[in-house]
């Protein structure tokens, strides 16, 4: 038998079709074109039902279909509370798929769905718990605790990103000021280096941008650092703190087996990002100070394709 995976996205549905290993052997995509709750769970249905016939097989051979959204999501009663980018406010989409599918659906946040994904993935018997640490437009994390998905009382637990480490820092979309995705997202590091670009106009960084601050990217600073720039290198060597410190307050707080990065950024190069990330952790988070085994930082292996991965998983 088969599952149904899809992730809903700012811009696009993306669906596929999971076997039992968990490995996708199809996939559909098509944009978001909000008109109304209706129309956004007939094209679910749609898009469902276009993996289906891209793969070659019946209806009667798929199980359950799981759906992840962005946003708040009450898994009980199979609804999406809330959403950023989406007009929806309480859409009961796991009935209104149901209603055109009559199999098991089942709801979850996207980047909950994004953790149980890689943590299937990791395929080891021996951890119990599991952080995915999403580094995007903003930063998403997913916590996995013995299997199952940890979202609160209310669906809206696991919001890593909005933890303050800078006091009376950057204004966020959330109202505060400080939280951590303002400075160690995707988004929080390209800020980072269009200021100091600005501060360095013979930096290296101007050349392969073509002099242009629209051109920057997640990863300009990497590559400029590994040209040998210095005020490159003080952009990725503050962002490193700036990722650590969040992730030494997650840790200290779950003390989780294993930390995922996921993302763009966390396809730097491993002695850029990942060996830096690792050392600073083990030097102030608070397992060094007792004593006792640290958390594993590791690196997502998925993709694009974990929050499908995860959705698909979300009936088991």
């Amino acid at each position: 038998m088969y599952t149904i995976g899809i992730d809903v996205g700012g811009t696009n549905l993306k669906a596929g079709l999971v076997n039992e290993a968990s490995e996708i052997v199809a996939t559909s995509k098509m944009p978001l074109i909000w008109q109304s709750q209706e129309k956004l769970a007939a094209d679910l249905a749609a898009l469902a039902e276009e993996v289906v016939v891209k793969y070659g097989i019946g209806r009667e051979e798929v199980s359950a279909i799981g759906i992840g959204f962005p946003g708040a999501v009450d898994r009980r009663r199979g609804a999406v509370i809330h959403t950023v980018n989406i007009p929806i406010h309480d859409m009961p989409v796991v009935e209104m798929l149901q209603s055109r599918w009559e199999i098991p659906v089942f709801l979850g946040n996207d980047a909950d769905c994004a953790a149980l994904g890689e943590f299937y993935h990791y395929g080891s018997e021996e951890i119990e718990s599991f952080v995915l640490v999403t580094l995007g437009t903003g930063i998403g994390t997913g916590i996995i605790i013995r299997g199952q998905i940890w979202s609160g009382h209310n669906g809206c637990g696991g919001e890593g990103g909005h933890m303050v480490i800078v006091h009376d820092g950057d204004l966020c979309t959330c109202g505060r000021r400080g939280c951590w995705e303002r400075y160690a997202s995707a988004n929080a590091l390209i800020r980072q280096t269009r200021t100091a670009m600005e501060a360095n106009r013979d930096s290296v960084m101007w050349q392969m941008t073509e002099g242009s601050l629209e051109n920057v990217s997640g990863r300009t600073a990497f590559e400029a650092m590994r040209a040998g720039d210095a005020a490159a290198k003080a952009v990725v060597d503050q962002y490193i703190r700036y990722l650590s410190d969040g992730l030494v307050n997650l840790i200290n707080l779950l003390q989780p087996d294993v930390v995922c990065l996921g993302g763009g950024v966390s396809h730097e190069r491993e002695e850029d990002l990942l060996l830096p990330v690792q050392r600073r952790v083990r030097e102030i988070s608070y397992d060094r100070l007792m004593g006792v085994p640290s958390t594993s930082i590791i690196t997502a292996k998925l993709g694009n394709d974990a929050g499908i991965i995860g959705a698909a998983l979300l009936g088991k």
